[in-house]
């Protein structure tokens, strides 16, 4: 099967979407992330793209053995409009959202982690060096709703739970607020990168590996990712994850994430001959860690992208600038961590998964793939905008909290009774 990828750039993907599922020339697989679900995507979905249901149901799932055993939680998940429409990609329930910090500088300096949100703002002011180009941190709003145990926002099924017998959306709840009064903070003293105030100015990843920033969040992937990219330009270099805390110095308060967090979908005008064609490409990309079909799309080609070194695979230069799995993105194994080439990374965010998986629960609707009344959808659309404005300074508080009065005025109230519906009829995840 020839793949013909168009990549794009995550960071303006939810804005491309739209034309292309708008489009009458829509490519046979379009890959979306539950984080940009938002607005009409959720109906597009369900009216642009194939029921996979008659390929995969009983005994037809046993041309694909690899999809077969992805976890039920994940291919229940897959489920949209009451047909299974997505191949998935399976996540752990831990949060995938880590701040990342530069173990090798923290070492030299003989510095130690802070423990509460007020002791992390005055290490940050010690550690900031604007005259030196080395600033504290970057972005740290979604570390921030971890912090403060705010409840999952990219995924709004899990942006409701239950509180004192009322279900209640995370923009209501104290600790939304006051995450984001603490982000506001940060910026106000000066401790994140001015380019990160910009917001589209370089990456956070690119300002941490170049030392002007030593404290970013992002994917859990990165961990390996930026160990690796580094080990022949860099040799000292070393990343390493902090431990969650809560604000207050107790233990944190983490959410699960969803046991799925992105989808591939088939265009509903494939053939039937495309359509086998996706899912026999999608049974190879799902392959579970140690066959030959893992290697090949997480390593290469050996002797090409990486050589075996005391029985370990090891990429070499070649192999770590064009190998880069995309191919997890048509639909992937049960998630596992394992790097060969980095052994050590990978008992550290195995260790990591593990300490915050002692602090994460489940919110009521975990597992849930909810599509909500076209008349509610894009009700919450601007809060993270208003989120990043308050953030940056350019919004005050007050202006989030008006947004939440106007957001129960708007429809929010009778959400939360749709919801309250949806609860009583299916039960708690919880």
């Amino acid at each position: 099967v020839d793949i013909a990828w168009q990549n794009q750039d995550g960071v303006t993907y939810d804005e491309k979407l739209g034309a292309v599922l708008a489009s009458s020339d829509m490519p046979d697989v379009v890959v979306i992330p539950s984080w940009n679900m938002g607005g009409k995507i959720p109906s597009a979905i369900i009216s642009k793209f194939a029921d996979l249901g008659p390929y995969l149901s009983g005994d037809a799932v046993k041309k694909y053995p690899n999809l077969a055993a992805i976890p039920t939680e994940a291919w229940q998940y897959s489920i949209f409009g009451g047909k299974l429409r997505g191949l998935p990609q399976p996540s752990p329930s831990v949060t995938g959202i880590v701040p990342f910090y530069r173990k090798d500088v923290f070492d030299k300096e003989g510095w130690e982690l802070p423990r509460t949100a007020d002791d992390f703002l005055a290490f940050a002011k010690d550690i900031t060096r604007p005259r030196a180009k080395v600033w504290a941190c970057d972005d740290l709003k979604w570390t921030a709703f971890n912090i403060f145990g705010v409840l999952s926002g990219s995924e709004k099924p899990l942006g409701w739970n239950q509180a004192d017998g009322k279900l209640v959306y995370r923009v209501e709840t104290p600790e939304y607020l006051e995450a984001l009064e603490w982000t506001r903070k940060l910026y106000a003293a000066g401790v994140v990168h001015p380019d990160a105030k910009a917001a589209n100015q370089g990456t956070a990843a690119d300002r941490f590996t170049s030392g002007q920033v030593l404290i970013y969040n992002n994917n859990i992937s990165d961990w390996w990712g930026k160990m690796a990219e580094q080990s022949t330009q860099n040799p000292d270099f070393r990343i390493a994850g902090m431990d969650i805390f809560g604000h207050d110095g107790g233990d944190p308060q983490l959410w699960a994430g969803s046991p799925a967090g992105i989808f591939a979908f088939v265009n509903k005008k494939a053939s039937k001959a495309v359509v086998e064609d996706v899912l026999a490409a999608a049974n190879v990309t799902a392959a579970p860690y140690g066959t030959k079909e893992y290697m090949l799309t997480n390593y290469g080609v050996e002797g090409t992208h990486y050589t075996v070194k005391d029985g370990m695979p090891v990429k070499n230069d070649k192999g770590n600038q064009e190998v880069v799995n995309a191919y997890v993105m048509l639909a992937s194994p049960a998630p596992t961590i394992a790097h060969p080439d980095f052994p050590q990374i990978a008992k550290e965010q195995v260790e990591w998964q593990q300490r915050m998986g002692a602090f994460t629960r489940k919110s009521a609707f975990w597992g849930m793939q909810i599509t909500e009344p076209a008349r509610y959808t894009n009700l919450s659309n601007d809060f993270e905008q208003l989120e990043d404005d308050i953030v940056r300074g350019r919004k005050k508080i007050g202006d989030m909290q008006q947004a939440v009065s106007d957001w129960k005025k708007q429809g929010g109230d009778k959400l939360r009774d749709w919801y309250q519906k949806l609860l009583d009829d299916n039960g708690s995840a919880q």
